[in-house]
């Protein structure tokens, strides 16, 4: 049987309020078994948490403080974040979603970058990985990350950081994913070169995107799959809800471009998806 995985998709939101349960059942048919929750901010804690408790053995959760939330009160939103994480330690496979985004609103730009580097720290802190959010950004995070500022993990994502297993889990770990890539491949292969995988959502199935031809060129095993869900469909349901049923979608493009199985691409990517967040069962 085919297995699928999804690692990024915001199921909690009021999007799938109506129909929460179907759009689950959906993509379990479709073979999508395993799906992870990254976080938002602290208005979105406990609809997480309760979509997680609902399916133990098949969704799973990350906890961050996402980059467009980050305002004025983002001292008390990252204190709400740390204390989730202090207290629910065992309840999350990763710091995220984390990052920054300079296409909605630059008013707290410094602030992003400042509660990027914490998360990132946070993260080592916790011997966890990080799911990277980049919108207009790219060259921002990766510099970031590459050592622009005097932090720990800079320090050794510049010395190729790998994390070690999760403690009781399966996988090696590795430092985290750049989530929905839309760099270049110049700009792919330095997240590669420091650990980080890519993850591949719907836009790959756009024609003008120029995510095709990253595909092709980076190692299948550098990919995670995802949908952002109910963000950006893949083609042909471009424009519409998203969800995580779709994911088959995202693969066959993908197994297209590469010109192997579908098959192939769903293990090599659910295998990587274990290695990073670590094993469940």
């Amino acid at each position: 049987m085919t297995i699928f995985t999804d690692t990024h998709t915001h199921l909690y939101l009021d999007s799938f309020d109506e129909d929460r349960e179907l759009v689950i059942s959906r993509a379990l048919s479709e073979g999508v078994k395993y799906m992870f929750l990254p976080n938002i901010d602290s208005s979105s804690i406990q609809g997480l948490r309760s979509v997680m408790a609902a399916y133990p053995d098949r969704i799973f959760g990350m906890m961050g403080l996402h980059p467009t939330s980050v305002k004025a009160d983002y001292r008390e939103q990252m204190g709400v974040i740390r204390m989730e994480l202090r207290e629910n330690p065992e309840s999350y496979c990763a710091i995220g979603e984390i990052g920054i985004d300079l296409y909605w609103d630059k008013t707290y730009a410094t602030e992003q970058e400042d509660v990027f580097v914490r998360q990132l720290e946070l993260a080592l802190e916790l011997n966890l990985p990080v799911v990277i959010h980049t919108r207009n950004s790219m060259d921002i995070a990766l510099e970031i990350c590459e050592g622009a500022p005097k932090s720990k993990f800079a320090s050794l994502c510049s010395q190729g950081y790998l994390l070690p297993p999760l403690q009781g889990r399966a996988g090696e770990g590795r430092a985290g994913v750049f989530h929905c890539f839309s760099g270049n491949i110049k700009q792919a292969n330095r997240a590669i070169d420091m650990g980080f995988k890519l993850g591949i959502g719907g836009v790959v199935t756009f024609k003008n995107s120029g995510l095709q031809q990253v595909v092709e060129a980076i190692p299948l095993d550098q990919m995670l799959l995802e949908t952002d869900a109910p963000f950006l469909a893949p083609v042909p349901f471009r424009g519409k809800r998203n969800e995580p049923a779709y994911i088959p979608l995202i693969a066959k493009k993908i197994a297209e471009i590469k010109k192997i199985t579908i098959e192939e691409v769903a293990e090599v990517t659910t295998r990587s998806a274990f290695e990073m967040f670590g094993n469940p069962f």
